[in-house]
């Protein structure tokens, strides 16, 4: 097998491509900046009980493990940044009040989610803590659709979902953890044959209101009605209906159309109240995804309410279109002092001057230059290259 061959699915960022991922990158910081959000950078490598913690078969599948050859210990490479933020923020920071953090790293799966997607994700996102209310949902719901609309990402759909029904549904039925897995995974599939069955058991209001959420999806108010109509009116369920009803109304403005769907309990183990997804018509998969999850800092011994969003640069940079690099300006290698005082001029005014090491006219067209540096009356000028 040829050595420059990489694994499936890893795939090298080549110049053009680089350049601009960084710069979104930049752009995105500096947006979390202004807005108070601290930036954290965990390492790429923990022991794997501490990514581990969501009680997620998807994401124990998902992650790398190796054996620390100094403790013995199983070591994992991250397959999300948001556990480890969570854990930064109830251990280390171990703020009262409100704590806004953000990060921007990679992370490795062990399966693309999709035909089109890399193993190696370049994942950014938000994270908000100390704080229950619909307003800190609202402001990280802003934040991801202000972070697409800065990458140029139009046509944005937002999906909205909450798992504190599903919840408040199994609770109410005192069901086994493992009718409860069932349940979920047919809800996840919609596979409403396979629900039928397994409802069988439940009490009739349980099992009408299970029936019911394969088909609670579509535009906000008419779903978010019908929800009202074929859910009992349990105080949490309520709850969850008027909320999602304020953040249907918050995004209207934000994104080209808004929908429901109470059987997308993606991240089910993870998230505790509303999640929501972003779509694109460039892509089969959601393009951002976030919710709240309260529950996760009680694994690294100290709960805190929680919300926050996340996307993959590169996913993102895929859908957009492409665009040229700025040509530079060629210069000869010579060590003429008034030469290096003009390269300098030129750089300084965010001119991209190249040094033409080779001289060779035939290979300049590989430096991406439209213009030269050429003497001419006693001084060095700007000539559009022949």
């Amino acid at each position: 097998m040829q050595n420059w061959l990489l694994p499936e699915y890893i795939q090298d960022v080549l110049p053009d491509e680089a350049w601009r991922i960084e710069a979104m990158r930049a752009r995105f910081l500096e947006m979390m900046r202004v807005q108070g959000y601290q930036l954290v950078a965990p390492p790429m490598l923990e022991y794997a009980e501490s990514l581990l913690i969501d009680g997620s078969a998807d994401m124990n599948l998902r992650t790398f493990k190796l054996v620390d050859q100094l403790s013995g210990r199983t070591l994992a490479l991250r397959a999300d940044i948001t556990p480890q933020v969570a854990r930064i923020d109830a251990h280390l920071l171990n703020r009262q009040g409100v704590t806004r953090l953000c990060y921007a790293g990679n992370v490795l799966h062990t399966q693309p989610a999709g035909l089109t997607r890399t193993r190696e994700l370049l994942q950014i996102g938000a994270e908000l803590y100390g704080h229950g209310g619909i307003e800190s949902d609202l402001e990280i719901q802003r934040m991801m659709l202000q972070t697409l609309a800065s990458f140029g990402v139009a046509d944005v759909h937002l999906d909205f979902g909450h798992v504190g029904v599903f919840r408040a549904l199994a609770r109410r039925s005192g069901m086994e953890k493992a009718l409860e897995g069932r349940l979920l995974q047919a809800l996840q599939h919609k596979d409403v044959a396979g629900l039928q069955v397994l409802a069988q058991t439940l009490a009739p209001e349980i099992r009408s209101a299970m029936l019911a959420l394969p088909g609670l999806y579509g535009e906000c108010s008419d779903a978010l009605a019908r929800a009202r109509e074929a859910l009992p009116a349990y105080p949490e369920i309520t709850a969850a209906i008027d909320a999602l009803e304020v953040a249907c109304a918050h995004a209207q403005s934000l994104v080209a159309s808004v929908g429901i769907d109470l059987a997308d309990l993606r991240g089910y183990h993870y998230h505790s109240g509303m999640v929501f997804a972003a779509y694109h018509p460039g892509s089969h998969d959601a393009i951002a995804l976030g919710g709240r999850y309260d529950e996760l800092g009680k694994s690294f011994g100290r709960k805190r309410e929680a919300t926050g969003f996340s996307l993959d640069l590169r996913q993102i940079y895929s859908l957009l279109p492409g665009v040229s690099v700025q040509p530079g300006i060629c210069a000869p290698a010579q060590g003429d002092t008034d030469l290096q005082t003009a390269i300098a001029d030129l750089r300084e005014r965010g001119e991209v001057v190249v040094v033409d090491l080779l001289g060779n006219p035939v290979l300049k067209t590989e430096l991406n230059c439209d213009r030269e540096l050429v003497r001419r009356d006693g001084r060095w000028q700007v000539v559009p290259l022949d």
